[in-house]
């Protein structure tokens, strides 16, 4: 029996700002964030959207009332919570009129934890066959205001629909996992911001990557010339490229450059967004699907998963056939370019803006999910 995501679709705020703009701001050469991080737009949201907003307005996109009736899980992969009890996917479930008898819960393990929820859901669907999941990677990545990690902000979220019968991408069983306790990014309780050892994250994303794909490569007996195309978690476009240029020396030079070239389709998106930690990969892969021509039912597409502290996974997929229909580019192409870009004060701005959950707030947001109100430290929201 298959069982994978049927459908998929991703969400960002309606804000962007250039980073050739905010380059020339902080007195940066522009190439720095253009070529060397490979970013070229950054998303923007203002204090009215939360990981909520941005979960609700991603699922909205793919339930008929015909799957909020079948889904009896809703897992939200975030390192963005707002509330050190209750799940987010509790008052996403809510939102979406999904039917009560259904578990709704949060992961959290960084940018690894929409991954988790996605085994977490084939496993549940291969006992459950009849029934549906709804997995929703969210997260605001913010680093602070002129800063190393500026940069490599983001925002928004990405909704998958698993199902025993998927018309995207059937997951394989096939698998590598590891654990590593290391201190290169990681937020103690009571920190509003991130705490990173940027050369130490860079280097066990790609030792990690190394590790996986190798062991996979040799428990699998599996080979570059066995996938279509890799997908990797992608913090900022460079890092995931650096990841796959490091074990292209074992590859021909054949599939060498088909990996390449199926790597800059994959961060076609990512470049205009930034960083959406948990949802990093899902959006290259989104990307990779509606981007590339080469792609066809039936190619094996790899996947590298990796949240810092540190846990990774390779897994693997087969495109299903008539994939291609099911994809919504049309939609996420729009919902990019009818974006407002702000100028880089506008968004220093809107980066500050601060809310006291102690007191009554009301917020005029004209986005279909959106904080409404906040009293009595509740978020209501607007649906």
């Amino acid at each position: 029996m298959n069982v994978g995501i049927d459908k998929i679709s991703f969400f960002v705020p309606p804000y962007y700002i250039d980073m050739t703009e905010l380059a020339q701001m902080r007195n940066v050469d522009p190439g720095k964030y253009l070529i060397g991080i490979g970013q070229s737009e950054m998303a923007i949201g203002p204090s009215s959207q939360d990981i909520v907003t941005y979960a609700a307005n991603a699922a909205n996109k793919i339930l008929t009332d015909e799957d909020k009736k079948a889904i009896d899980l809703v897992i939200v992969g975030t390192e963005s919570s707002f509330d050190e009890s209750k799940a987010s996917a509790v008052i996403l479930h809510r939102l979406l009129g999904i039917q009560d008898f259904a578990r709704s819960f949060e992961i959290k393990e960084a940018c690894y934890g929409a991954t988790a929820g996605l085994e977490a859901a084939k496993n549940h669907i291969s006992r459950h066959p009849e029934s549906k999941a709804l997995v929703i990677a969210a997260d605001i990545a913010r680093y602070g205001l002129n800063n190393g990690g500026e940069p490599t902000q983001g925002a928004g979220a990405v909704a998958m629909l698993i199902s025993s019968q998927p018309k995207i991408l059937a997951l394989s069983d096939d698998t590598i996992n590891l654990t590593q306790d290391i201190y290169d990014f990681w937020r103690p309780t009571g920190h509003t911001y991130p705490l990173v050892d940027g050369p130490l994250s860079n280097e066990t994303y790609i030792n990690s990557f190394n590790k996986v794909y190798n062991r996979y490569s040799k428990e699998y007996q599996e080979s570059f010339g066995d996938f279509a195309a890799l997908a990797f978690h992608i913090p900022y476009t460079k890092m995931g490229k650096k990841a796959l240029q490091s074990v292209l020396p074992q590859a021909s030079e054949q599939d060498a450059t088909r990996l390449l070239e199926r790597y800059d389709e994959s961060i076609t998106y990512s470049r205009r967004v930034g960083n959406l930690y948990t949802g990093s990969l899902y959006l290259g892969l989104i990307s990779l699907l509606e981007n590339s021509t080469a792609l066809k039912a039936g190619d094996k597409l790899g996947l590298f998963s990796y949240g810092s502290g540190a846990v990774s996974q390779f897994f693997t997929g087969i495109l299903q056939s008539g994939y291609e229909k099911h994809l919504l580019k049309d939609y996420h192409q729009a919902l990019l370019l009818q974006r407002t870009k702000l100028t880089i004060s506008a968004y220093e701005k809107m980066f500050n803006e601060y809310v006291d959950y102690n007191k009554t707030t009301t917020f005029n947001d004209e986005l279909p999910f959106s904080i409404a109100k906040i009293e009595d430290n509740i978020r209501f929201y607007r649906n």
